[in-house]
């Protein structure tokens, strides 16, 4: 019997640039035109100001880990132990994500670390932005 796989997103007219942009190896991000604010996660407005007037751009895919859990218990498309995390992005904003290629441990996921996006393809729709540590 196969084992189950993980949950998978559902893009919205609001976040379909997002998820083609994960398909093609890139983060994107949204900018207010007024403001200036980069923001996540995608939607049709300025979180900082309420503008309409936004637009997309390529981030670096650099950031650092601002928080995490380690979670021990089975869940689809998992396997225990795995790091549920909040990065901080180089452009500002913050994202949820996983941090792979590294050990599931506090010694070796430190606060502040260096990371870099990487991209798992789950199916022919939806590409995962997932972090593990900088190179170099």
């Amino acid at each position: 019997m196969p084992e189950p796989s993980r949950a998978l997103p559902q893009p919205t007219p609001e976040t379909q640039h997002f998820w083609d942009g994960t398909r093609e190896g890139e983060l994107r991000l949204q900018r207010c035109d007024g403001c200036g604010s980069a923001y996540f996660p995608p939607r049709p407005f300025c979180a900082s100001c309420g503008s309409r007037k936004v637009s997309m751009f390529k981030a670096s895919g650099k950031g650092t880990l601002w928080s995490y859990v380690i979670h021990h218990r089975p869940v689809a498309g998992f396997t225990p132990p795995y790091a549920i995390a909040v990065v901080q992005l180089a452009e500002g904003p913050r994202m949820m994500s996983n941090i792979v290629e590294c050990a599931q441990t506090p010694e070796a996921l430190q606060l502040d670390m260096p990371l870099e996006v990487v991209f798992e393809k789950q199916n022919d729709s939806i590409t995962l932005p997932l972090f593990r540590p900088a190179k170099g």
